[in-house]
């Protein structure tokens, strides 16, 4: 098989009417394909957005090289269409199908889908019914094909509940290798659904929705969500505990058309020492875990000697909290400096930047700078534990202007707790401090300067210190952002804001319960997919469902919970404590900081899924 799909009449003529049909064909360099005759069990992974999207997820690319390891087990990649190729698919009655292998997916034996953004849910049922597949899972019987999904929305898995068969809680590398060779035994052995996922809650980081039954109050809060015999009273998340010599695709399928990161993404650790109180991701990926720098060296040479990028990044959630930091980019830069092959560190903090550490990052290009403040005033930031002080964001400037940067994007938020318009105005002078330092120290003027101000809208995260608090109103964020615009009054600064309806939309979902998967359905059933994307989202479809089954927006996204409530996620355990999310709670409500890991450990639990106890974060 040479992996190239076969095409017939009504699918080419379909691809020459596309806008990117290079979205549609398969065929590229280090795609993985394998004989029929040797599989036993087919897996689809299925990413809810766009090849440029899903070809440039990292956490796609690790279960692609994991599972196709598997010998008897074929993974095959599969993207959410466009609007005009997917009119062309249900006009032509042509199904979803697998990029490898042309087969459509309702054939496989599993559907795995990789979730990481709560507004890719419509997109979930659209592919599952373009592959000619019932939405949900009750209306799916026989066990075969399994349809369950992974990533970082699954945290809380009650707003899907309706549709998936199971979820995976956690990093997927070594649980995905566990449910496929259950999958396989029960396959083997005929074995009906109920008992598949009877045996499949049994392991650790699977939460199978039909084990848990919520009852809810009459004011709409959930009593208590049963657990079902059988089903474990707590979903342990699933971590890679040897990170070191975890699974990193080093032989990754080379892209032919242009994506979002067309480069090498090098991951350096999991988790995050600081504890930002905002954050999701970093409570989700605790415990802190890292790699070496010899291994990452060797990870990223590979991975541009097999792809024939000319850029490679560096990835965590602050890069410059690696310890190895320096002998990594001096590693790399032995092999891409002779090359011209670019090196990029993204997630930079402004506490830690250094000399040494700008010299490294421009010795083959310069790029722009970022540094994310999230909020104008020291106050603000005591309160979300932001542990940046201003004057190390304008020393970490000064640096970078004296060092002929000339092009810097601040991001913030608006809608935090405790925020006022006095915190609000504080951006703008931050901003203004930083053009001011630029004019004053900045070795090249003859460019001008180029300052970004950005700002988004607080979605309050299962599974953090601000899981309990309220967003405010999509009207009073426009009041703050308006705030915002009028005191940004130089052409030296730009402005960006995200919108505020998003946001909203985002907050129901992450925080919603099983009710919304009524409305997840209703909203696709009226046009909604791809909502990531301005072309397609439409707040009012989403008020208009909510309507329909008598729910609010304000209910999930803007009612602040009292600590005493049960929580959709309840059943899930991500291994930070619930006390302790409630004690830093106390902690911002009162302006107090919590040091990072390295300052102390704060006994979060989360080391406590590692053999010992201990993370990285202390080491």
């Amino acid at each position: 098989m040479n992996g190239v799909i076969y095409i017939d009449t009504k699918l080419e003529r379909l691809l020459t009417r596309s806008a990117k049909p290079a979205r549609y064909t398969g065929g590229e360099y280090g795609q993985i394909v394998k004989e029929k005759a040797n599989i036993d069990l087919r897996m689809a992974l299925c990413f809810p957005d766009t090849y440029e999207i899903g070809m440039s997820n990292l956490g796609a690319k690790i279960l692609y090289g994991v599972i196709n390891a598997l010998d008897g087990v074929w993974c095959e990649r599969v993207f959410a269409p466009w609007g005009d190729f997917e009119d062309g698919l249900r006009r032509e009655g042509i199904a979803l199908y697998a990029l490898e292998s042309g087969d459509a997916i309702g054939q496989f034996d599993a559907i795995g889908f990789s979730l990481g953004y709560e507004l890719s849910y419509t997109t979930v049922l659209n592919m599952l019914n373009l592959a000619g597949l019932p939405v949900k899972s009750a209306d799916r019987p026989s066990l075969l094909p399994l349809v369950f999904a992974g990533g970082t929305a699954c945290v809380n898995p009650e707003p899907m509940a309706d549709f998936l068969d199971l979820m995976v809680v956690g990093e997927g590398e070594e649980v995905s290798i566990e449910l496929l060779e259950l999958l396989r035994r029960a396959k083997r052995e005929d074995w009906e659904k109920a008992r598949f996922l009877s045996d499949a809650a049994n392991i650790e980081g699977i939460y199978v929705p039909s084990l848990y039954n919520p009852v809810y109050n009459a004011d709409g809060t959930i009593s208590q969500i049963e657990a079902l015999p059988g089903a474990p009273e707590k979903v342990t998340k699933r971590i890679a505990a040897d990170f070191e010599n975890s699974f990193y695709p080093t032989t990754p399928v080379v892209p032919s058309t242009e994506i979002v990161h067309d480069r090498v993404v090098l991951e350096l650790f999991r988790g995050c020492v600081r504890g930002c109180r905002f954050c999701q991701a970093g409570f989700a990926y605790r415990p802190v875990r890292s790699r070496s720098a010899e291994k990452c060296i060797e990870y990223g040479v590979a991975a541009l000697e097999n792809t024939g990028y000319q850029e490679i990044s560096l990835s965590s959630l602050s890069t410059s909290d690696y310890r190895g930091l320096n002998v990594l980019c001096d590693g790399l830069l032995d092999y891409c400096e002779p090359r011209g092959i670019g090196l990029s560190l993204p997630s930079l903090r402004a506490d830690n930047f250094s000399i040494s550490l700008m010299e490294r990052a421009q010795k083959v290009r310069r790029s722009g700078l970022t540094f994310a403040p999230e909020a104008g005033t020291q106050r603000l930031r005591d309160v979300i534990n932001k542990n940046v002080r201003e004057e190390d964001l304008l020393e970490s400037l000064r640096i970078a202007f004296e060092g002929g940067w000339n092009t810097v994007k601040l991001y913030f938020m608006l809608g935090l707790p405790t925020e006022t318009d006095e915190d609000v105005l504080g951006i703008a002078a931050l901003a203004e401090k930083v053009l001011k330092l630029w004019k004053k120290t900045a070795k090249n003027k003859t460019r001008g300067v180029k300052i970004t101000v950005s700002t988004s809208c607080f979605i309050p995260k299962p599974h953090t210190p601000f899981q309990w608090e309220a967003q405010v109103s999509p009207e009073e964020y426009m009041r703050r952002v308006t705030l915002l615009r009028d005191n940004l009054r130089t052409r030296a600064i730009t402005y960006n804001w995200h919108g505020a309806e998003e946001s909203v939309i985002e907050a129901v979902l992450s925080r919603g319960d099983r009710r919304l998967g009524a409305v997840i359905e209703e909203v696709w059933k009226n046009g909604g997919r791809l909502e990531a994307w301005s072309e397609y989202f439409s707040y009012e479809r989403w008020m208009q469902a909510l309507q329909k089954f008598d729910l609010t927006a304000q209910f999930y996204a803007a009612r602040e919970r009292h600590t005493a409530e049960v929580l959709p996620w309840s059943r899930v355990d991500l291994g930070v404590k619930p006390a302790y999310l409630m004690q830093e709670r106390e902690q911002a409500l009162a302006g107090r900081v919590t040091p990072d890991c390295r300052s102390g450990c704060s006994d979060c639990g989360a080391g406590c899924l590692l053999e010992g106890g201990l993370c990285d974060g202390r080491a």
